[in-house]
């Protein structure tokens, strides 16, 4: 499986803001004959809690011709990322990394915004120059 343009900057911003990547790729089997690789895993130790917050995230650069073909594979992608760790691992949460750019144009279309509501896509958004997380949508 090929890695997406921004793997590595994503990978940076993550560990910028505290997260030890734990799984790249983090590899899900759901059958023998069928197995799921999300980007990356990551897990955080939050010490007010002295508990772990753990995530998979799946990247998405958005730059090839057809961003409403770019989201059909995210989002469904999304979808059996959710699927598949609510059965094996309940306490990781996926996110589906994108670039500000895209989030501040394409992802801002109302058709957009109403997919993302109805399938409660989290979100991380992502600076590929500055390697930074602009912000999370939970």
């Amino acid at each position: 499986m090929a890695k997406d343009v921004f793997h590595q900057q994503v990978k940076n911003a993550l560990i910028k803001e505290g997260w030890n990547i734990t799984h790249d790729p983090l590899t899900i089997r759901i059958s023998e004959a069928i197995k799921l690789q999300i980007d990356l895993a990551a897990e955080t130790t939050i010490a007010a809690e002295r508990d772990s917050e753990k995530i998979a995230v799946e990247i998405k650069s958005f730059i090839g011709d057809s961003d409403i073909s770019s989201f059909h594979t995210a989002l469904g992608q999304y979808l059996n990322y959710s699927q598949a760790l609510e059965e094996q691992e309940p306490n990781r949460i996926v996110y589906l990394a994108i670039p500000f750019e895209t989030y501040y144009d394409f992802f801002q279309l109302p058709f957009i915004q109403r997919m993302l509501q109805r399938y409660q896509v989290k979100l991380i958004i992502y600076d590929p120059k500055q390697e930074e997380v602009r912000q999370w949508i939970k």
